[in-house]
């Protein structure tokens, strides 16, 4: 059980255009359950050097960063770790008595499951989208060694940039193209989202890939995880992606490494 909030209890904040529970309800949840002396809360700015500032000079221990602000706090903090630098964006701020270092667990999350799920760098990789988190997800095949890799997206301007950044090849469109993994990074089958109903991929894409990796969080078994089992291919969902980010964020925060188990309780527990 958590000790009573004191004036020694440790602070952990998130900021965002539009902050979610998400975040709040992982922190919170692994803290009780731990019993750490830490309270997280969520805040959105419309200051972040400001922001920023505060984070230095009030002594809150961690910050993790969502759109707008990926970018803009790289020339606010002290240090940037590779994972923020492969990518030009930060999503997690670690203060050691007012020293900031920077990282991008989602560049970190998605290498490890890569990993994990044993994924392999001679495979080929098709990555819809070229969002940041799209940057990220690319970012993180390209350095696990991947060569062999298609972005597609309707954007040409940021889709042909993230390609020639990745050393990848550019397409409109996903057509009649495949690959050994498939990654959706668009919003497509988001919750509450236009086009929550639809896969990301047709299932004659799906059925040719190894594996289907869903970025989206919300629901975790979206219509292209939905599709992806049933035609027995595998999967990685964004439910893991959320979940590793997180407990990276937690570690790096509080020195403590959940169990998978408490990672699993505290994802879902967010999603809920």
């Amino acid at each position: 059980m958590r000790p009573p909030l004191n004036k020694d209890t440790r602070l952990c904040i998130s900021l965002a255009a539009r902050p979610s529970n998400i975040g709040t309800r992982f922190h919170n949840y692994l803290y009780d359950l731990l019993g750490l002396d830490f309270i997280y809360k969520a805040f959105t700015t419309t200051d972040i050097v400001a922001a920023i500032g505060g984070v230095r000079a009030l002594g809150i221990r961690g910050c993790s960063v969502s759109m707008p602000f990926k970018q803009d706090v790289i020339p606010l903090v002290d240090a940037v770790e590779g994972s923020a630098l492969a990518i030009n964006a930060v999503n997690t701020i670690v203060n050691d008595d007012g020293h900031l270092t920077a990282s991008n667990t989602d560049y970190i999350a998605v290498q490890r499951l890569i990993g994990e799920h044993g994924l392999r760098s001679s495979q080929s990789v098709l990555i819809h989208g070229s969002g940041g988190m799209a940057s990220a997800v690319g970012a993180a095949f390209r350095d696990s060694g991947f060569r062999d890799g298609l972005v597609v997206a309707r954007n040409a301007e940021t889709g042909g940039a993230m390609a020639r950044q990745l050393g990848y090849d550019y397409a409109g469109e996903v057509g009649s193209r495949t690959a050994d993994v498939i990654v959706n990074v668009t919003p497509i089958g988001m919750a509450g989202g236009p086009d929550e109903q639809r896969s990301a991929f047709d299932t004659s894409t799906i059925a040719k890939a190894d594996t289907v990796f869903d970025v989206v969080a919300l629901p975790s078994e979206t219509p292209l995880i939905v599709a992806a089992r049933a035609a027995g291919v595998k999967v990685i969902t964004g439910g893991e992606v959320i979940a590793l980010q997180a407990a990276e964020q937690f570690e790096r925060y509080t020195g403590m490494r959940p169990t998978a188990e408490q990672v699993a309780d505290a994802s879902a527990i967010s999603r809920a």
